[in-house]
């Protein structure tokens, strides 16, 4: 085994800076995602994996009416008055989101990916957001799916090896761009530049939908996450035309970087023209 440390994703960033009051909301919501997303394991029988759904689908529902079995609902719940317990509804959304990919559906328009993105965020996002922030702004769902959209398109390559095609159908026969280009390890140039835009525009769309100055400090996990995600986005972008792997995107200081985002964020002054 290297004695060198891996380079921390995005994700495991955001934990790591995460106040914590909230800490525990943020990992329960990211494990139940995890224990849905083992249905996508390569390997696993497909009745299996839709028996595992079902339970799952199950459980979100048992998880509203107020009655979880499983220790991170159970745990979730808890983070939760009844009052507000209707915020977690759409965390069901994540077993609709793992029976598209088991069922390697496509995406025919931008629109089907958006509100793909969108499903991700109310079930994530959202819940998170208000639960840390009660009053928070509206435009937790529009960050959230750009955040989404952004880590989809950065593990492009291997999404598409086993199966899963992100980018719209309409903008590949567009381009005349045939969807198995996706899982090479090199784009032609009329991929390249469609992947450039989708990086472009989802980064865009993550600036646009930041926090206000007095929510930075409660949110500043979800601001860590975001900022990391859009400095991953600009390293895959500027490697095009290879179709980098995942782990290619991390360098030995985005640790650093991630502690300034979450030092300004705390103090509530994150400008979305801030360098990492």
């Amino acid at each position: 085994m290297s004695a060198k440390a891996e380079p921390a994703t995005p994700r495991a960033l955001a934990r790591l800076y995460c106040p914590p009051a909230h800490a525990p909301l943020l990992a329960a919501l990211l494990g139940v995602e995890a224990e849905i997303g083992v249905t996508l394991k390569s390997g696993l029988e497909h009745d299996v994996a839709h028996a595992r759904l079902a339970w799952w689908r199950e459980e979100c529902a048992r998880l509203v009416a107020g009655a979880p079995t499983h220790p991170l609902t159970r745990a979730l719940g808890a983070q939760f008055p009844e009052a507000a317990r209707g915020t977690l509804a759409g965390l069901g959304g994540l077993v609709d989101l793992a029976g598209w990919d088991l069922a390697a559906a496509t995406f025919a328009s931008q629109q089907e990916l958006s509100g793909y993105c969108e499903r991700w965020s109310e079930a994530l996002i959202v819940p998170f957001t208000r639960a840390a922030l009660p009053g928070a702004s509206a435009g937790a769902r529009a960050f959230g799916a750009a955040l989404r959209e952004l880590e989809l398109l950065l593990a492009l390559a291997p999404d598409a090896r086993a199966g899963r095609v992100r980018l719209p159908l309409a903008g590949l026969e567009a381009a005349a761009i045939a969807p198995q280009e996706l899982a090479g390890t090199a784009a032609g140039a009329p991929l390249a530049r469609l992947i450039t835009e989708a990086h472009t525009r989802a980064r865009r769309a993550l600036a646009a939908a930041t926090f206000t100055q007095q929510e930075q400090p409660a949110l500043r996990a979800l601001l860590v996450w975001a900022r990391m995600s859009m400095l991953f986005s600009q390293r895959a972008q500027a490697a095009l035309p290879r179709l980098a792997p995942p782990g290619d995107h991390q360098r030995a200081l985005d640790g650093l970087s991630a502690w300034r985002i979450a030092r300004r964020a705390a103090r509530g002054r994150l400008s979305v023209t801030d360098p990492a």
